[in-house]
């Protein structure tokens, strides 16, 4: 079809033509095949009574089917050849109208720029009285790259505001996140005390130790140990140190912390004061910076041992205590059997208190059993606060910086 004129164009009817003579070319071929079959087969009064059933045989069909088959080939293929060189023709011609018209337009601008400069220099000078008029004719011009300046202006001011936001919250993400570091190191031991409470601190499983009959009398191995079967601990016990050793010894298990009125060692009548950590931050390097975090769990007649020369003492809670960790003066207590003071920080992750848990020795019997001399071997500079968790973050470097 013709789309500009509307009906077939020349091609279509040339085309149209060479198919009908193609078409009477197979028709003949057709017909003439049947004839001389027909001829073949009999006389025309036999022709006459029955219908012609033409033999056709398999030469005649092959060039029939293959006129047909060169028919649709070369017609489609001429067809859709066109079509594809129209298209494309179509396109190159729009790509160079495109080109044309930016090329035009950037033209017209820098010719009014240059004229514009030029009008403006002769109508300074007042040798150029039409300058005025110009002007006006190429106000089109003008406007058209004010356009496009202002909205390259724009863009720019846009992307330069966006790039000062980002670059604005660069230093405070920057804050937030150092402050985040610094509460996390601070106040990590917050988290993880209260979890470490229900999780065995020492190195055996959950029920690796079991309670025995405090009313039998083990010899065990001369290495000191405090065991304290409900909460799973089996530490090493640090004897005979000194006040400045204390935090040393908590380090590297629990210390035997003296003092005037409460010195006493394993088996003998007064108080012995053991005491260790419940809580650390999770970084630090201690293994022995969570033993005590359980140790509120404790209730009256639970039991507690200690190995000691090679003798097992076995102790019975009998009382729980909070107090300030100024108040030394609480484990100095008269008594006329043999008791144990257990010493952490409270409340877990913190050492603002010191919970007291005391017992009773039950095992072996203590009938006999010397008195504690506070005069040996007590550091007479007593300490006027109890010892502590190892020091937090903000403390560490407040140490630091004052030489402590």
């Amino acid at each position: 079809m013709n789309s500009d004129v509307g009906g077939q164009s020349s091609q279509d009817a040339q085309r149209q033509t060479a198919s009908q003579i193609a078409r009477k070319r197979v028709l003949a071929a057709y017909d003439s095949a049947a004839q001389k079959s027909v001829e073949q087969s009999g006389t025309a009064s036999h022709i006459k009574d029955e219908p012609i059933s033409p033999k056709i045989n398999s030469e005649s069909w092959r060039k029939y089917h293959s006129a047909w088959q060169d028919y649709y080939r070369k017609y489609y293929s001429d067809y859709y050849s066109k079509a594809a060189i129209d298209y494309i023709e179509k396109e190159r011609l729009k790509d160079a109208q495109e080109r044309a018209n930016e090329e035009e337009i950037l033209s017209s601008l820098t010719r009014a720029s240059k004229r514009g400069n030029k009008m403006a220099g002769l109508s300074l000078t007042g040798k150029n009285p039409e300058a005025s008029a110009w002007q006006s004719s190429d106000n089109t011009g003008d406007s058209i790259g004010n356009r496009l300046r202002e909205k390259i202006h724009k863009k720019a001011t846009d992307n330069a505001q966006k790039s000062r936001r980002r670059r604005r919250w660069i230093p405070i993400a920057a804050g937030i996140a150092v402050v985040l570091i610094i509460l996390f190191l601070q106040y990590n031991r917050l988290i993880f005390a209260p979890i470490m409470a229900y999780i065995s601190p020492g190195n055996a499983p959950a029920s690796g130790i079991e309670a025995i009959d405090p009313t039998v009398t083990q010899t065990v191995s001369a290495d000191p140990r405090l065991i304290i079967p409900k909460l799973n601990i089996d530490v090493p016990i640090h004897f005979d140190i000194t006040l400045d050793e204390v935090m040393d010894a908590m380090n590297n298990g629990v210390a035997h912390y003296r003092i005037a009125g409460a010195s006493a060692f394993p088996g003998e009548i007064g108080n012995l004061v053991i005491t260790g950590h419940s809580a650390g931050d999770v970084y630090s390097s201690n293994p022995y910076k969570y033993i005590f975090s359980g140790l509120e769990r404790l209730d009256d007649g639970d039991l507690i041992y200690v190995n000691y020369n090679s003798v097992r003492y076995t102790y019975r809670v009998v009382k729980k205590e909070v107090i300030d960790p100024s108040n030394v003066a609480a484990l100095v207590v008269e008594t006329d059997k043999p008791l144990i003071t257990l010493v952490t920080c409270t409340p877990l992750g913190t050492s603002r208190y010191r919970l007291l848990i005391t017992g009773e020795q039950i095992s072996p019997s203590y009938d006999g059993a010397d008195r504690a001399n506070d005069a040996v071997n007590v550091d007479e500079n007593t300490e006027d606060i109890l010892p502590a968790n190892e020091p937090s973050f903000l403390e560490g470097v407040w140490n630091w910086l004052t030489g402590n």
